[in-house]
């Protein structure tokens, strides 16, 4: 990325100010920018629209809680290069234990001819150790790899998007090394700007009803997972597909909630909600 080259948006992500900011001052600083922030919030999707914006190669990173660090940097194949050993059937040398070297997603960012965004997702499920450890590596931008003796270098350092959804504490040294934005849940203002980028036909008395709709059954009392963008944005598409669906003002119920709420204990509260009329 040139000094010029700055993330203003992209056709399906709508930027507020204060976090273009602090993406590109990230960049710029070549530091990892953590985000936090509740499920559906955009996230994860906002590595991929600075990639898409950018023009640059997106490796994603999906945390487990079982993860070694080393499966992020590489993985030697020992399996295959003694089948290949014994049988004999193989191109490869099985002298040359390089031949049998994968690089895990962190391992592709440094190898990488131009440089990347490097997407870790739900660092939260990763273990403190596992964390720290990965931040040193990304610090030194440089590993080992120990079956051949050989130190990896980063060809160019990766832009490095982490997301979290806060279920467990990052260590202090890991939250050190970061810079830091929370994406708060969209208000209904700019919950229409996104439904709009998503929808630019969509019309205003859908939106309208959309949009209320949602946000009401938001607030259900005892609701355990509030229904996110993601599932208002698919609850718009199955409306606009059910050629005998008008919104109105006034509906004896809400159709389909099967698509915004997916726990059973949800699913029942709002449709007793919407049963006794209480959307509107």
């Amino acid at each position: 990325m040139t000094a010029a080259a700055k993330f203003t948006g992209d056709t399906k992500y709508v930027l507020d100010e204060e976090l273009a900011k602090i993406v590109n001052i990230s960049m710029a600083l070549e530091m990892p920018l953590l985000l936090k922030g509740e499920p559906g919030t955009g996230k994860t999707m906002l590595a991929h629209a600075i990639a898409n914006a950018l023009k640059m190669p997106l490796l994603v990173l999906n945390v487990k809680s079982s993860m070694k660090l080393v499966e992020c940097l590489y993985q030697y194949d020992t399996l295959t290069r003694l089948n290949d050993s014994r049988f004999g059937d193989s191109s490869r040398d099985v002298s040359n234990i390089e031949e049998y070297i994968k690089m895990g997603k962190i391992g592709q960012a440094f190898t990488a001819d131009e440089r990347t965004i490097l997407l870790i997702d739900e660092i939260d499920k990763a273990d403190t150790d596992f964390q720290d450890d990965m931040l040193d590596v990304l610090d030194q931008m440089e590993f080992d790899i120990i079956e051949i003796d050989k130190t990896i270098p980063a060809k160019n350092r990766p832009v490095m998007i982490i997301t979290s959804n806060a279920k467990k504490d990052l260590s202090d040294p890991f939250l050190g090394r970061c810079n830091f934005h929370h994406i708060a849940f969209p208000d209904p203002k700019m919950m229409r700007k996104i439904i709009k980028v998503h929808f630019p036909q969509l019309s205003d008395s859908l939106m309208e009803m959309a949009v209320d709709t949602f946000y009401r059954l938001r607030e259900l009392d005892g609701i355990e997972k509030k229904p996110a963008t993601r599932e208002l944005i698919n609850w718009v598409r199955a409306l606009q597909a059910d050629p005998d669906f008008e919104p109105k003002k006034k509906m004896s119920d809400v159709p389909y909630l099967g698509v915004l709420f997916k726990k059973s204990g949800d699913y029942a509260r709002a449709v007793n909600a919407s049963n006794r009329r209480r959307m509107y």
